[in-house]
Formats: C-alpha cells, sequence, structure tokens
C-alpha cells in the first residue's frame, strides 16, 4: 500500500474517533448541567476542557454556550467537532479509490449535517439529540465501514488510527478525573461527588457495561479499573492496547515489511504493562504518572508507524 493512502485512512480514523469523543463530552456535560450548582458547572467545564487539551481557550468566564460553540463549530479551532470531520473528509477524499461508496456517503453526510447546523439551532432546542446523532452518525460508518471495506491492510490502518487516538483519550479523561479526586483526598475537599464519577463513565460510553461487572457501586478504584485494564470493555485503554497490536501485526504479516519490529513491540510493552497491571498498586503509586506513561508509549508508536509505514528511507523501501 502506498504510504500516503495508510497516511490519509490512518488520520481519517483518527479525525472521527476526536469527533465522536468531543460530542459525548459535551453532550454528557450538557446534560449534567440540568442538576448543578453555578460552582460545580465551572469546575465541569474546566475539566473537560483540560480532558481535551483545550484549555487554552480564552473564555473566562466559564460560559457553557460559547464553550459549546468553539468545540463545536468553529473551523478555526483544529480540535472542534466541526473541523475534525472536515479534516477526516479531506482525508478521505484523498483515498477515494480505497474505500468503499458506502463509506464516503455516509462521511459526507455526517459532513453536510454539521455545516448546515448553527449553534443557536441547537441551542435554542435540542443540543443533546444534535450531539447524539453525530454519534449515531459517527457509529454508523464504523458499522459500514467494517461491513463494506475488505479487512486487509487498508482497513487495519482504520483500526490503527480509532484505537491510537482511542487510548490517548480515554487515558486523558481519566487523568483529570483522577487528578481532581487524589487533591480533593488530600485536603479533605470534595470536589468530585458520585454524578461526576458517573458522568465520567457515560463520557466513555461505559456506565451500563461498567454496572455489569461492578453493579451500581460506583467507586474511584474500580472506575480506574475498568477504564484501564478491562480486556472486554471496548471502550478500555487495555482493549485498545490489544486492538493496536494486533492491527500492527496483521499489516506487518500482508506487507511483508522487516522493519516493522520497533512498532510491534512498542505495542507488546503497552499491552504488556496493561495486562499485568494492579489497580491498587497503579493508585498507590501515581496514577498521573502512570497514564502520562500510555500517552508517551502511544505517541512513540505513532512515531514507529510513521517512520515505518509513511516517511520511510528509500533504501529501507527497496530492502523490504
Amino acid at each position: 500500500m502506498l504510504s500516503r493512502v495508510a497516511d490519509s485512512l490512518y488520520w481519517m480514523s483518527r479525525y472521527l474517533e476526536r469527533a465522536e469523543h468531543t460530542a459525548r463530552l459535551l453532550g454528557v456535560n450538557l446534560t449534567q448541567m440540568l442538576d448543578q450548582t453555578p460552582q460545580s458547572t465551572e469546575q465541569r467545564w474546566k475539566r473537560l476542557l483540560m480532558s481535551l487539551r483545550t484549555n487554552s481557550l480564552k473564555i473566562d468566564p466559564i460560559d457553557a454556550y460559547a464553550i459549546t460553540n468553539e468545540l463545536t463549530f468553529d473551523a478555526s479551532n483544529s480540535a472542534s467537532i466541526a473541523a475534525c470531520i472536515a479534516s477526516a473528509r479531506v482525508n478521505a477524499r484523498q483515498v477515494r479509490e480505497q474505500i468503499s461508496t458506502e463509506m464516503w456517503e455516509q462521511l459526507n453526510r455526517l459532513y453536510l449535517q454539521v455545516k448546515r447546523t448553527s449553534m443557536d439551532e441547537i441551542w435554542y432546542s435540542e443540543p443533546y439529540e444534535f450531539f447524539q446523532s453525530v454519534k449515531d452518525r459517527m457509529h454508523q460508518f464504523q458499522g459500514v465501514t467494517d461491513a463494506t471495506l475488505s479487512h486487509g491492510e487498508g482497513w487495519q490502518f482504520v483500526q490503527l488510527g480509532r484505537f491510537i487516538e482511542r487510548a490517548c483519550l480515554t487515558a486523558d479523561v481519566l487523568d483529570v478525573h483522577f487528578i481532581a479526586y487524589l487533591e480533593a483526598q488530600a485536603s479533605s475537599t470534595t470536589l468530585i461527588d458520585y454524578t461526576d464519577w458517573v458522568a465520567l463513565l457515560k463520557s466513555c460510553t461505559s456506565f451500563e457495561s461498567y454496572c455489569k461487572v461492578y453493579t451500581a457501586n460506583i467507586q474511584p478504584s474500580s472506575i480506574a479499573e475498568f477504564m484501564l485494564l478491562n480486556a472486554e470493555s471496548p471502550r478500555s485503554v487495555r482493549f485498545a492496547a490489544d486492538m493496536i497490536q494486533v492491527a500492527l501485526q496483521a499489516i506487518a504479516r500482508d506487507t511483508g515489511t522487516r522493519h516493522a519490529g520497533r512498532a510491534e513491540r512498542l505495542a507488546g510493552r503497552l499491552r504488556s504493562s496493561l495486562s499485568y497491571g494492579q489497580v491498587d498498586e497503579i493508585m498507590a503509586d501515581s496514577m498521573h504518572a502512570y497514564l502520562e506513561t500510555i500517552q508517551s508509549q502511544c505517541a512513540q508508536i505513532h512515531t514507529a508507524i510513521r517512520e515505518t509505514y509513511v516517511a520511510y528511507p528509500v533504501d529501507a523501501a527497496l530492502a523490504s
């Protein structure tokens, strides 16, 4: 597969995963506002901005309308839903001959839906319904991709992009919530309450699956264990690490690439740390440091993928 094709499929998938994640967080936060005090509302919006790494947005005082507009429709903000979907569409168009017609049509419908919707239109009607429809179209795109795209090298790059992005985003959300929780514990204050933990699980589409494992007993340590180490939950970091390694192994096998070892080794190291991790040890040592390490490992895997399949030197290509 040409490097530009692999790169476009990979980034198309990453951008769509990022847009879907932002839509989930915004939808949950807007719903939570119905039962919040002004003080808790401000704290939750600040955590959302930090978890999306957009805390540099100059919105002071915190304003739900302005934040939602910036993260949904502002095309100049590379982290917004509109910008991510537009970037995904550009990448899909560059490899139009490599993806199915159904994939292109689904992505185009999503792009046009967001483009023709205004902030006032959703804000004064049902904003949650809009974000739910964005998520639904994302899920439809994933389903159409799995059902219509040959599960070869190209499909594996789509999987790779999706799960690297998912691992990073989930680690970010956990990090922000647990920093606040541990700081509150140290100072004997209450910055994170029961509804915050429920919102965290719902932000990761994991509340119901969590309850099936732990019942409705919401405990921070159980949430950390489920979102980090559970091998069966599709939103956990462990599940994402498994899928990253499987995709890399399949790509190396399909391409016969002899220089894929570094990416596979890094993916194996990430998967092993999650496979053998114990949540009590992680929380006793440093939850933040552990999550930072996950982010660093994902960044290293990304760099190794780029060096191996996208920006490889000519002599390496000829030797493969």
